[in-house]
């Protein structure tokens, strides 16, 4: 069998780099002439030319979130996550850049840190990631090499629910950055020269925060049956408080629950609580969401969306 079609078989091929060939790359050859000489042909080779792959500089950013990172008001080591590519040919050092002033958003956050994510699972780890500097840790990357880059911020106090914030990160290849062609002589990886690519050798990419804020109104409502069947508030009548939880805004209210002391002059209906209509018990030691502790009923509501609403009715008994 000749040797490349078990080349083939085998599945052997080249490493293939997103510029091409590796920078620093010999490429030689030499050329042959042949003539027939009295005892027969004479071959004789020419001087070999080599040529130094020169470096190609170029670099992409991309923002690594889904969409907008939600966020609510006053949110502190809020992450926005990006990679950094080396789309070059040559082992290239990048130095960052955050931009959390970006003009035409609704609010500005505040620059905690960019983090780089060391130990390459694409989860900020506090602690554990590399806090940035530039100069000092700049990201050295192979041709095709991809790291994940944090930027953390604070949210202030101020936006409101669907405001929108910039977020920026931007990579410069160290080598130097133009217009593409532009060229650094002897300053390529292995020792050719460095050519700016198509990117001009940095590029930039945003991601958002988007503030998903809620807010609760708690109403609360009256009505009496008395002993006659009417709606006097006599010894003996049934009071029916109902409270109706609202929540705004396009977050969730977590952990929302409703408390409601019981009223003097007045006796708690055991096992009247209800939540959207369904029977609770008085126990806190069971699994349904309400209590009643002797003085007060609670009902537990959870993680409430904006949009929803949730009601609580319970029942005593004038003294």
């Amino acid at each position: 069998m000749a040797p490349f079609a078990a080349l083939l078989l085998l599945g052997v091929s080249s490493p293939a780099f997103a510029a091409g060939t590796v920078a620093g790359t010999n490429i030689e050859n030499t050329a042959t002439a042949s003539y027939d000489g009295p005892s027969g042909e004479v071959q004789i080779d020419s001087n070999t030319v080599t040529i130094v792959v020169d470096e190609l500089l170029d670099v992409t950013v991309t923002s690594a979130d889904p969409g907008d990172v939600a966020t609510e008001p006053g949110a502190e080591d809020q992450v926005l996550k990006f990679t950094v590519t080396n789309t070059g040919n040559g082992t290239e050092k990048y130095t960052l850049t955050p931009d959390v002033a970006r003009g035409g958003d609704d609010f500005d956050p505040t620059l905690v840190s960019v983090v780089i994510d060391t130990n390459g699972n694409g989860v900020y780890d506090p602690g554990v990631d590399e806090i940035y500097a530039a100069g000092t840790n700049d990201p050295e990357l192979a041709p095709d090499e991809t790291v994940t880059v944090f930027v953390i911020s604070d949210i202030p106090a101020a936006p409101g629910d669907g405001d929108r914030a910039e977020v920026n990160l931007s990579a410069e290849a160290e080598t130097g950055t133009g217009v593409p062609g532009t060229s650094f002589n002897g300053q390529g990886d292995g020792g050719g020269d460095a050519v700016v690519g198509t990117t001009g050798a940095d590029d930039d990419d945003s991601g958002f925060f988007l503030i998903q804020d809620a807010s609760v109104a708690l109403a609360k409502s009256a009505s009496i049956v008395d002993p006659f069947g009417g709606d006097s508030a006599v010894p003996g009548s049934v009071i029916t408080y109902t409270l109706v939880a609202t929540v705004t805004g396009s977050g969730t209210l977590t952990g929302l629950a409703v408390s409601d002391p019981v009223p003097a002059d007045t006796s708690y209906n055991a096992e009247s609580i209800t939540l959207e209509g369904a029977s609770l018990t008085d126990s806190d030691a069971d699994a349904d969401a309400g209590s009643f502790d002797g003085s007060a009923i609670a009902v537990e509501l959870g993680d409430i969306p904006g949009g929803q609403t949730r009601t609580v009715t319970f029942q005593v008994t004038i003294d």
